[in-house]
């Protein structure tokens, strides 16, 4: 796999915690920054899918009553919680 180098400059104390992880966990700092960086990515990339698929469901009318969702977050502390709101359209 072709590879490239990315800089950046850090604050101290973060680079202090992947010198002592890189330690810990006999792997170079190449390699935590490079595992962080993926999941990073990965994650902002789900967070992007997710977003266009809940603007895809207001554009549709696919929605859930702002009473139905607190009726519902009220109940999670009680005895007899609520089911998860549906779809109610």
């Amino acid at each position: 796999m072709d590879t490239r180098t990315l800089t950046a400059h850090v604050p101290v104390p973060l680079a202090d915690k992947i010198d002592g992880l890189a330690q810990r966990l006999e792997r170079s700092k190449n390699w935590i920054v490079k595992q962080a960086l993926q999941d990073w990515v990965l994650q902002e990339e789900e967070r992007y899918r997710m977003t266009l698929e809940a603007l895809d469901d207001v554009d549709n009318g696919r929605l859930i009553s702002h009473q139905a969702i607190t009726a519902w977050a009220d109940s999670l502390s009680t005895d007899q919680p609520l089911p998860v709101p549906a779809d109610e359209s």
